[in-house]
């Protein structure tokens, strides 16, 4: 039996709300609701890829499995997308599940769909903010119409305000550098949450004396979430979290 992209989206519209799917991401009374955007952006090896696995791997494990079992369309518009990391990660929670409880296996209930695609434009930075602001409008109807919750990663570009005598200082960004959405602001004004992610480096010292420093990589989360009580005001409410990566995929600390 087929289905349409109507009928589709009319099913995901009948889907669980998304509140619970990381509670120590989001502020406030949690994550996203009905028609709502969660962006993740930042420089390039921040971690959003991992984070959005992350986000993945709560949508699509079973209830059993400490997951919230709902259906996910996934987009890959760069080929980014590694499904063996996904699939590793998804592996991983369904044994660390099997091994506390007796019950069956639930693979059967894992299921997604996924749709690579490449949006056109070019080098010409005209042409592609013409044509994301044709994509935030199809999406913003979207949104109202069917109530779905979308995720999307992009990246953000860097601008340096401290004029060119800041490059004689060190090489690693400063709080002089301010990090911006990358895309277009007709996609901007439809983001509720923004996940804003960084990189940095921790080091701990050695059990053993007179050995090297072992160094490991964690990771920092912004959100910044816009709620309204009413359609003319709007209060914005602010979270920090850090995480580490391991084979399992986020580990927040």
């Amino acid at each position: 039996m087929t289905e349409s992209g109507a009928q589709l989206f009319a099913r995901l519209e009948a889907r669980r709300c998304l509140k619970d799917i990381e509670k120590k991401l989001f502020p406030g009374d949690g994550g996203p609701e009905h028609g709502e955007v969660v962006e993740l952006y930042g420089p390039e090896g921040t971690g959003k890829t991992e984070l959005l696995y992350h986000l993945l791997s709560r949508c699509l494990l079973p209830l059993s499995a400490g997951g919230l079992e709902v259906d996910v369309v996934f987009m890959d518009t760069d080929y980014s997308l590694d499904m063996l990391r996904l699939v590793s990660i998804l592996d991983s929670r369904l044994n660390a599940a099997r091994s506390s409880s007796s019950s069956g296996s639930d693979e059967e209930l894992i299921s997604a769909f996924y749709w690579p695609d490449r949006c056109e434009g070019g080098t010409s930075i005209t042409k592609q903010e013409e044509k994301l602001s044709k994509c935030a409008e199809l999406l913003g109807r979207l949104l109202r119409d069917y109530r779905i919750t979308v995720f999307a990663t992009c990246h953000a570009i860097r601008r340096n305000y401290s004029g060119p005598s800041s490059f004689s200082s060190s090489s690693s960004s400063s709080s002089s550098d301010i990090d911006r959405p990358y895309l277009c602001r007709p996609w901007q004004r439809l983001v509720t949450h923004r996940l804003l992610c960084s990189r940095q480096e921790t080091t701990n010292m050695a059990a053993n004396n007179n050995r090297e420093p072992k160094r490991h990589q964690m990771f920092t989360v912004h959100c910044t979430s816009s709620s309204s009580s009413s359609s003319s005001s709007k209060t914005k409410l602010y979270r920090s979290s850090s995480f580490c990566i391991t084979d399992a995929g986020v580990e927040f600390i």
